[in-house]
């Protein structure tokens, strides 16, 4: 209301907000409050140890895709930090609701990475989970912000079951902009469902830079609308990540509502391996991006404040190297799923129209088998 016009209209304020952000760890690794009494150091070196496996692999996957062993892949470099703070803290009932950047947190939540491999290889048998029989988990979801909808309706179910489980769901920054999103924040805050959503604001939805994207100062604001808390969190800092994790769960399991956490980063990598960053991302911004990322200022404060070093650095990157020889052998020796798979999983009862097919197919690979 054009109010500078009729200065003897008044108008009363009936609502306002703030965004808060947290951090505890700068780049540098020099801590910038006190860290919670509950983050140990044993806490940080699993969580360092799992984001250096999370980037062994990222590389290794890159690295199948180009050599043609592997589809398209969505690499997480710069970003393990959110994944592995989201697997850490989330707790075996929860039930996880993936986009495709999420590995560290699939390794954390004990899914094989040779299941993830193998998704990504166009096997959807790397969906099944079938070393996790009792792994309730989503697969992963490639449609933009379908996950949240989805997330949503399983946090309604143990809400409606009085159970004291989470839904955990995560989305870029660009999927925000969806209407599947917002459909499912104000859900979960209409009914104040026990669901965390976590926002990868890592600045890029493919091409498009934020500031094109959204006119939100923060994209945690979007909370507000939807009725319920969002706050902002430096996403390269593991101990933010992880505090701001149990807080939201907590909260979540205590029938307290839904939390909406903007994680900043920034992808330092490609969107998938069918894009090249280069060609619209400014060199200068993307080589800056590099001194903020989440493995090198963890392990400052691990030299720093817990005298790790580079014999223990080199013992473990040995182990983790192992470790994922034994990971790509898995996925690249995996028998190749039977032709006919597609009829066979599709349908409950293969319609009419398609029986011929199968045969048909059939007969053809028994032929050029």
């Amino acid at each position: 209301m054009p109010t500078h016009e009729s200065p003897s209209i008044r108008l009363k304020t009936i609502a306002g907000f703030s965004i808060q952000y947290l951090q505890f760890m700068d780049h540098h690794g020099n801590l910038t409050q006190a860290i919670p009494n509950d983050i140990t150091p044993e806490t940080l070196l699993k969580l360092y140890r799992a984001m250096t496996l999370t980037r062994l692999f990222d590389t290794k996957a890159i690295n199948l895709q180009r050599t043609g062993q592997m589809g398209t892949y969505p690499s997480c470099h710069g970003q393990e930090a959110i994944g592995a703070a989201i697997g850490l803290m989330m707790r075996k009932e929860d039930v996880f609701y993936p986009y495709y950047r999420d590995h560290a947190t699939f390794l954390l939540r004990g899914t094989p990475m040779s299941d993830i491999l193998t998704y990504w290889g166009g096997d959807e048998r790397g969906s099944a989970f079938e070393s996790q029989p009792d792994n309730q988990d989503f697969p992963i979801c490639v449609p933009i912000a379908d996950q949240c909808l989805h997330a949503a309706g399983g946090a309604f179910a143990f809400q409606y079951r009085n159970q004291k489980r989470v839904a955990v769901t995560t989305i870029g920054e660009g999927g925000t902009s969806q209407g599947d999103f917002y459909e499912a924040i104000n859900l979960a805050g209409a009914w104040q469902l026990p669901v965390v959503f976590v926002v990868n604001n890592n600045q890029w939805a493919i091409s498009t830079p934020i500031h094109a994207q959204t006119a939100c100062k923060a994209i945690a604001q979007k909370a507000i609308a939807a009725g319920f808390e969002g706050i902002q969190v430096d996403g390269n800092d593991v101990i933010a990540m992880i505090h701001s994790m149990k807080y939201a769960l907590d909260k979540a399991r205590e029938g307290k509502g839904p939390t909406l956490i903007e994680a900043i980063t920034y992808r330092i990598c490609d969107h998938t391996t069918a894009d090249d960053a280069k060609r619209y991302i400014p060199p200068k911004e993307f080589d800056a991006a590099f001194a903020f990322e989440p493995l090198k200022r963890l392990r400052a404060y691990l030299e720093k404040e817990l005298g790790w070093d580079d014999t223990q650095e080199q013992a473990m990157l040995k182990e983790l190297n192992d470790e994922l020889q034994a990971i790509v052998k898995q996925f690249l020796e995996r028998p190749k799923a039977a032709i006919t798979d597609m009829f066979d999983y599709l349908y409950e009862t293969l319609p009419e129209q398609f029986i011929s097919q199968r045969e048909e197919l059939t007969a053809w690979n028994n032929i050029n088998d």
